[in-house]
């Protein structure tokens, strides 16, 4: 079996290989700002107080977080959701005079309810925002990543 795994090119995912060891992130998400730094962290950036010595910077310029009725019932109440989690981001390397252009990196849910089964599908509805704040992170990961010096 490992013969197998190792013939078919599988490999653990492990850290990003960024191109920076140093950023200064301006702005605040309120959901994501820490997790992010600890994903910064976890591969080997220094996030630093100061613009002074980082080799990125990251301005986080907002979050939206929508809830969207996907579909109704024959009788009218809600049976679907449609949620949508975004985050919207500009980077600027050190030494350049100018700011990228805002990106922005989304991740979508659907989800059924059901007002019988009100709290479970809260608990749903929270691990699937959590989900999607992952998501995003990773996203925003791999987009750094592929930024050049």
């Amino acid at each position: 079996m490992l013969a197998s795994l190792v013939g078919c090119g599988f490999h653990l995912r492990g850290a990003a290989d960024v191109s920076f060891n140093s950023i200064f992130i301006q702005g605040s998400t309120l959901v994501i700002s820490k997790n992010l730094k600890k994903s910064l962290t976890t591969n080997g950036v220094k996030v630093l107080p100061s613009a002074e010595n980082a080799e990125l910077l990251l301005e986080m310029v907002g979050e939206e977080s929508e809830k969207r009725i996907l579909s109704l019932a024959g009788a009218g109440t809600v049976s679907e959701f449609e949620l949508y989690y975004r985050v919207h981001y500009r980077t600027k390397l050190a030494g350049a005079a100018l700011w990228g252009q805002v990106q922005t990196v989304e991740a979508r849910r659907d989800f059924t309810y059901s007002d019988a089964n009100l709290l479970a599908k809260q608990g749903e509805e929270k691990r699937l925002n959590e989900n999607m704040q992952q998501d995003v992170i990773s996203g925003l990961m791999r987009r750094l990543s592929a930024l050049k010096k």
